[in-house]
């Protein structure tokens, strides 16, 4: 059916997971006080257009190559159940929408945002995956911009949270986007993607790089405790830092067992420890927000 394959256009599940911090990072900010379920539905609505329209350039560029690997030759432009031209409309109109739905309902500053961070990633990072490795660094940006964006959304103004918050999930990829890739290496490396740290591919020097960011994550995990975003002052606030703790204590384990065994299973480990990392640091700030900006 055409509706599942618009949907899949989309990437859903990836595209839930970016919208998901964009609106935990909305409700971070001190201007929102009390949770507006229309307004967290506009966001996450607006949010799933805009990033769905990046995911869906992404598929029509990169159909000849996604169509090589078994993971992605199912998807539908790479399949041919949908035309190029289809894609190109689709990704047109739910940017578009999204865009507007941000500049109508919180403020122009988050839209434009928005379809920057959608600029940076469909015509950026996805022609740098065949030329460098940089693509990573670049691709960063537009990954981490969703926390930056649902701050402005709230707080209506560039401040010092919506940068830690944008920190965060700029560092959290590197050691979650090499997981992925060092576990599907061959299948990048069959198509011309350098998405590895390291030309020789999967290295110890991969790894360490995977530790160095895991223990980047830490002082910007801790960065809201000492800056007013979150508070220890209460029960909530103590019990949320010690989850941040714990979390990078987590993160940064699986990123050494990695260095140790240099094994594809524990780099898929890194890859689905991350998952699990990103909301449960969010929750934690969440947990802790202070009441008082």
């Amino acid at each position: 059916m055409k509706i599942r394959d618009y949907i899949q256009l989309m990437k859903p599940s990836l595209s839930i997971m970016v919208v998901f911090s964009s609106v935990i990072s909305y409700l971070l900010a001190p201007k929102v006080v009390e949770y507006d379920w229309l307004m967290i539905l506009l966001l996450f609505v607006g949010g799933m257009l805009v990033t769905g329209s990046a995911n869906a350039i992404n598929q029509v560029v990169e159909r000849d190559t996604d169509a090589q690997m078994k993971r992605t030759a199912n998807r539908p432009i790479a399949s041919g159940r949908l035309k190029p031209l289809d894609g190109w409309i689709f990704a047109i109109l739910s940017g578009a929408v999204g865009v507007w739905m941000l500049g109508n309902w919180f403020n122009w500053s988050a839209a434009m945002l928005a379809a920057f961070s959608l600029f940076l990633y469909a015509f950026i990072y996805t022609p740098l995956k065949k030329v460098n490795s940089i693509a990573v660094l670049m691709g960063a940006v537009p990954g981490a911009l969703p926390c930056l964006i649902g701050w402005v959304a709230g707080q209506d103004e560039f401040s010092l949270g919506g940068w830690i918050l944008f920190a965060f999930q700029f560092f959290w990829q590197f050691p979650h986007f090499w997981a992925i890739a060092w576990v599907a290496h061959q299948d990048y490396s069959a198509v011309g993607f350098r998405l590895l740290p390291s030309r020789e591919g999967p290295t110890r020097f991969t790894a360490m790089q995977t530790i160095a960011y895991s223990l980047l994550l830490v002082p910007v995990t801790l960065l809201p405790f000492f800056t007013g975003l979150s508070t220890t002052d209460s029960l909530q606030g103590l019990i949320a830092i010690g989850v941040v703790i714990l979390a990078n204590v987590f993160m940064i384990g699986r990123c050494i067992n990695l260095y140790r065994t240099m094994e594809v299973k524990a780099a898929r480990r890194v890859m689905f420890g991350s998952y699990l990392y990103l909301p449960l640091i969010l929750f934690a700030l969440l947990l802790s927000k202070a009441t008082t900006a």
